[in-house]
């Protein structure tokens, strides 16, 4: 995990049917500015023109405790639309704006996110007028985002705009990121896709796939499509534990906190090892390249990158592929996405390539690196 989606201001109360609950120790109801009511979800009577510091401060370690271990906080300005912040374009909103950027800038390990879901409960022109000051106003230049349901908010072309951030809940997200890498570049402006959010783990609101459409291994094939594709996620863990309610010992993406029971993670960390074992950035998506039902991500002629999904039923014959690759011999080896485990292959040779059948019938990665 390398990071971390976090709100600076707004308010909710509904769990979405999590063992979540507001007490001393954790609360759903910040306090950005100095409140009359804070307990209050929808009358704190806040004070716009001040700011509550102990609040601010407990952001301040965060930040410092993330950045001793290397994640980023993408600081969610606002979100949602609970009718408790400044008025969209006010004095009250530009003050806010800049104190967040003047006391939080200079950390190395920040994004800016315009706000959550604002499409919700903000102007049109409001993405790029806001983002335009940001940028403006941040002398370190920190990547800057805004996170919505509508793509007409994702302000590509913007030199202020540097990702996308989607919030896609659809179980084909490999053909759904080459469509975004298509849009994007069809604008003559490269930038990344990202897609911050498309479950979570056992997290079954009725708006999720059903019926195992969030469970941990599904959304770890939905990673797997994503970065085969080209893309970048994030994702978050179970929430099947109590916070402030018996046993309070997790709360999961609710809150960032969890325990043994959260299992997703696990196999996230596979696909690290697999992705960090060769120069994926060098990479772009080539599935023509591959047959068989398989994502290939390439550099032809040095590095082939194959992922074969294989979501058919278990009575059916074990995945292979067939791979077009450059001339000269190639490396390979079977990489097991659900345990990680590496099974060396004889070198392969093309121009077509076909792999033995894969040793399971699970999900399985292939990895072809030309030899010197």
């Amino acid at each position: 995990m390398n990071r971390i989606r976090v709100t600076i201001a707004g308010r909710v109360d509904r769990f979405f049917g999590e063992p979540v609950m507001n007490g001393d120790n954790f609360t759903t109801y910040p306090t950005p500015w100095p409140a009359r009511h804070a307990d209050e979800m929808l009358n704190p009577g806040f004070d716009y023109s001040r700011f509550h510091l102990g609040y601010w401060q407990k952001i301040d370690r965060a930040l410092l405790y993330a950045r001793d271990r290397d994640v980023i906080i993408s600081l969610i300005l606002d979100m949602d639309d609970n009718k408790v912040h400044p008025a969209a374009g006010s004095e009250d909103e530009y003050r806010y704006i800049r104190y967040a950027i003047s006391r939080f800038g200079a950390y190395s390990n920040i994004t800016w996110d315009v706000g959550n879901e604002m499409d919700r409960n903000r102007p049109g022109d409001w993405t790029h007028k806001t983002g335009t000051l940001i940028k403006a106003w941040d002398p370190y230049k920190h990547l800057a985002s805004i996170h919505t349901f509508s793509e007409a908010y994702q302000d590509r072309t913007s030199e202020w705009f540097d990702f996308c951030s989607f919030q896609d809940w659809n179980r084909s997200q490999h053909a759904y990121i080459l469509r975004e890498r298509a849009a994007q570049e069809k604008l003559g402006r490269i930038i990344p896709q990202a897609n911050e959010e498309y479950g979570y783990e056992d997290h079954y609101p009725m708006w999720a796939p059903q019926p195992d459409g969030e469970s941990a291994d599904t959304l770890r094939r939905c990673a797997w499509d994503i970065y085969m594709a080209g893309g970048y996620q994030t994702a978050g863990e179970s929430a099947k534990r109590g916070t402030n309610v018996w046993p309070d010992t997790g709360g999961g993406w609710m809150n960032g906190r969890g325990d043994d029971t959260q299992t997703m993670f696990v196999g996230y960390s596979h696909i690290v090892d697999f992705f960090t074992s060769f120069e994926w950035w060098r990479t772009n998506p080539h599935d023509e390249l591959a047959r068989g039902g398989a994502y290939c991500l390439a550099k032809p002629g040095e590095i082939y990158a194959v992922y074969l999904p294989n979501r058919s039923a278990k009575t059916q014959e074990r995945q292979r592929a067939t791979i077009h690759l450059g001339p000269g011999t190639y490396e390979a080896h079977w990489f097991s996405a659900t345990t990680g485990a590496i099974i060396p292959l004889p070198p392969a040779k093309g121009p077509d390539w076909t792999s033995p059948q894969a040793p399971d019938w699970s999900d399985w990665a292939l990895l072809l690196l030309k030899q010197d």
